[in-house]
């Protein structure tokens, strides 16, 4: 009898298992904008107009595409315009041991792989004014320890560097360098440490050490040996970042391997209304999701659609997909070819990116897809708004009433390799918003953008943003080699997953 109960024990806690193992671990995610919407007392900060907003970040998602094309060289003039939240997303961990554990809110980023933190004494240029949702700069966590020359992870982070090179910019004696000793360093218990590092994004950069030590996810997860960078140094990067990319560096990739394989996201709609972000974004790590539908998780259209991801041999930490053609009404545009391939050099693909605001597209395929717009438009009876289109940077603008919407805007959808259509809400390409210029009144904006020249210039051809991720749950299948895209009621999926 008490072996049939063991058994049945055993069984229950499998099962258990098994279930945990296929709902994840769910961590939230906070929009930025969120912290516009005000507090307990119903104040809340002055809401800067929409077209403000759009213009900030079309300018951010085209300098971090064009940074990634290699035309750091272009479009230096600078615009005075206000700085502020609106589609970036952060995550809360807690670094340092259990018993005086310090919280951090870093970005949430698929685009790059490197997990990162202010760290004190910090100094931050071409900073000012901007957000800084995680506080004040951490002290280096007591507990932690620099990571040691011939660690894999301290090459990774200096772009494959070989160890003697690390060592030998890490000041260590000509004799280890030689022998290839530079783990050793003055006793066994003391190894050189890894020299300092330099990570770019597409608008800032920043300067850190590697450090190892306790990090934590939620309540229920924490990670003893974690390896992250302390950053001393930053250009106009005030807040860390927490690296979601395909390298050894990023988060998942330092979690068990029951975490690691699979994440998804589910990014609540906001159309930068700090009202409409009353519940957070599910991030769920270790995600099994289920194909048949959404089980009852939110479901707003059926199972997931899945896309290969490509292998970038430059940049291998990119999620990078093939992009073959963009309906729009019933227009189907084939893609530029350099958004179906990725080159031995990395160039070419889009690049699935939860830290690009918008959708950037080669010049060509761009002007194909907003003329066929255009023309839909035009014979729906809209009426051009130009300035509108110098307000935000994106183009083209309509006079639009959301309120007294008819129809007419034709519909849109994108066309991935391996069959996979994902079709975008109105709300994800064309969106509606009260504009100063244009008489006042309202106006809507094809939320697509230009990344420029076609040429072969290095790095991706496109990026697929945040903004159009809105209300999929988008899943990063590393273990099988696939991205998936799944309409959601992504509230209605937090409070399910919330409550498991």
């Amino acid at each position: 009898m008490r072996l049939l109960c063991f058994v049945a024990l055993l069984f229950v806690l499998a099962l258990l298992h098994h279930q945990r193992q296929c709902h994840g671990l769910l961590i939230p995610l906070t929009n930025t904008l969120s912290s516009l919407h005000g507090d307990s007392n119903g104040t809340a900060p002055a809401v800067l107009p929409v077209h403000h907003l759009l213009r900030s970040f079309s300018l951010r998602s085209a300098a971090r595409h064009r940074a990634r094309r290699g035309l750091h060289h272009h479009h230096h003039r600078q615009l005075s315009l206000p700085l502020a939240p609106g589609s970036d997303y952060t995550l809360s961990l807690s670094v340092g041991p259990a018993s005086a554990t310090a919280p951090v809110s870093l970005f949430l980023d698929t685009g790059s792989d490197l997990v990162w933190f202010p760290c004190a004494p910090f100094t931050c240029m071409l900073c000012e004014g901007k957000p800084t949702p995680g506080g004040m700069p951490l002290p280096p966590p007591i507990d932690s320890r620099r990571v040691p020359c011939a660690s894999p992870l301290c090459s990774a982070a200096h772009s494959s560097a070989p160890t003697s090179d690390l060592c030998a910019a890490a000041g260590c004696p000509l004799d280890d360098i030689e022998t290839g000793s530079c783990g050793g360093g003055a006793s066994p218990s003391r190894p050189h440490p890894c020299p300092q590092l330099y990570y770019a994004y597409g608008d800032g950069s920043l300067v850190a050490h590697l450090r190892r030590g306790r990090v934590g996810l939620a309540a229920s997860l924490a990670v003893e040996n974690f390896t992250f960078a302390c950053a001393h140094t930053a250009l106009g990067e005030p807040v860390g970042v927490a690296g979601f990319g395909r390298g050894p560096l990023s988060l998942p990739a330092q979690l068990s391997p029951s975490l690691s394989g699979r994440f998804s996201y589910c990014l609540v709609s906001h159309s930068f209304r700090p009202d409409r972000l009353l519940r957070p974004s599910p991030l769920i790590l270790g995600r099994i999701p289920d194909d048949d539908g959404a089980g009852g998780l939110g479901a707003a259209g059926g199972g997931f659609v899945y896309t290969p991801l490509l292998h970038n041999p430059k940049h291998p930490y990119f999620y990078s997909v093939a992009l073959e053609a963009v309906t729009v009404g019933a227009t189907r545009i084939p893609a530029n070819p350099s958004l179906g391939r990725v080159d031995r050099a990395g160039n070419g693909g889009m690049v699935v990116d939860s830290g690009t605001t918008f959708t950037m597209l080669p010049g060509e395929t761009h002007a194909r897809v907003a003329d066929a717009f255009a023309r839909a438009m035009a014979a729906a009876g809209f009426v051009r708004a130009e300035r509108a289109e110098a307000e935000t940077g994106l183009a083209p603008c309509y006079r639009y009433d959301a309120a007294a919407d008819r129809g007419g805007v034709p519909a849109l959808a994108l066309h991935f390799r391996g069959n996979a259509t994902v079709a975008l809400p109105r709300r994800n390409y064309f969106m509606g918003f009260e504009s100063e210029g244009e008489g006042g009144g309202g106006v809507g904006c094809l939320m697509l953008m230009s990344g420029g020249d076609d040429g072969g210039d290095d790095g991706p051809a496109g990026t697929l943003g945040n903004f159009q991720q809105q209300g999929f749950e988008v899943v990063y299948d590393v273990d099988a080699g696939r991205v998936g895209f799944a309409r959601r009621r992504c509230t209605d999926l937090w409070d399910s997953l919330s409550r498991r």
